[in-house]
């Protein structure tokens, strides 16, 4: 582990970077992005905040490896900074919070890439396990990661910039070791996750549809809302037509009643006129509301 608590691997590979080359000014741009996305993942597991900047990063420090030999991998190794391991003083070692870590990652990077990452069977039952097992950790909300994504989403991009800028590289995989165990982020960084990213259409065609507000941003008027015949969060932009004072109530009652949900609260359903924001692959990224109402939309 080189005395690192964490430790997460990029590798690229494929074009030039099957033999040991890569453009030099691509992949440093990438390595950028790489340690803005670990930053403020980890500021949020570590300090329940989330951050705009990465060296405002608290409770750790991310510290460099030289490139592995043969290869185009970069080792990122995080020190955990004194109390930021959060009462895990029962625990045998770090690998608790490492794994929470690594959870809130993949829950970033996987959701960026268009690759569901079901919040409960995460870190929710991550949670579970290490509850019964009486080992505190630190709440990291939903709405929180989905936060991280929006501030995240030019670093990602960036990651991807040996792969679509000079093709340099085909693919990029982010792995982490914890424990001696190594895991792989659930997505992977190719040309079409990159599309994916960058390149999308808004369908002509009006849904109606109903669901309950998991994240707003009261500033860029996006968020995600949990849609059931999805099966999962879906994110979404107000439309300007729809940024009304009459509105806002709504997305902020049922986001408030999906925060508090453990607490037994009854969940507020949102019921909306959509057009579906789609990627270039067919792939649906999320809603432009046009209409928004407390009851049902007949169309």
């Amino acid at each position: 582990m080189k005395g690192f608590d964490i430790e997460f691997e990029l590798s690229y590979t494929g074009a030039a970077a099957e033999n040991h080359e890569i453009d030099f000014y691509d992949v440093s741009r990438a390595l950028l992005g790489f340690q803005r996305t670990l930053a403020l993942s980890t500021h949020l597991v570590l300090n329940g905040q989330v951050i705009t900047q990465a060296p405002s990063l608290r409770g750790a420090k991310i510290r460099a490896l030289p490139p592995e030999e043969g290869s185009w991998k970069f080792t990122a190794g995080i020190v955990l900074a004194g109390t930021a391991a959060y009462n895990l003083a029962t625990a045998p070692s770090n690998t608790p919070l490492g794994h929470l870590v690594f959870s809130a990652y993949d829950y970033v990077i996987s959701e960026s890439l268009g690759f569901h990452v079901d919040y409960d069977k995460s870190l929710g039952q991550l949670y579970d396990e290490h509850k019964d097992k009486e080992i505190e950790l630190p709440e990291v909300r939903q709405a929180q990661l989905d936060s991280v994504i929006e501030k995240c989403s030019t670093a990602i991009i960036e990651i991807h910039r040996p792969i679509f800028k000079t093709n340099t590289a085909d693919y990029a995989q982010i792995t982490t070791i914890i424990g001696g165990e190594r895991y792989s982020v659930s997505s992977s960084f190719s040309q079409e996750s990159y599309q994916y990213l960058t390149e999308e259409f808004v369908e002509d065609d009006l849904y109606f549809l109903s669901g309950f507000v998991s994240s707003y941003n009261s500033n860029t008027y996006k968020g995600r809302i949990y849609i059931k015949e999805e099966q999962r969060p879906i994110p979404f932009v107000l439309n300007e037509d729809v940024r009304k004072v009459e509105n806002i109530p709504r997305i902020i009652d049922s986001l408030k009643a999906n925060a508090l949900r453990k607490y037994n609260v009854e969940p507020i359903e949102v019921y909306f006129c959509a057009q579906k924001i789609k990627a270039k692959t067919g792939h649906l990224k999320g809603y432009m509301i046009v209409n928004i109402s407390a009851r049902p939309i007949i169309g």
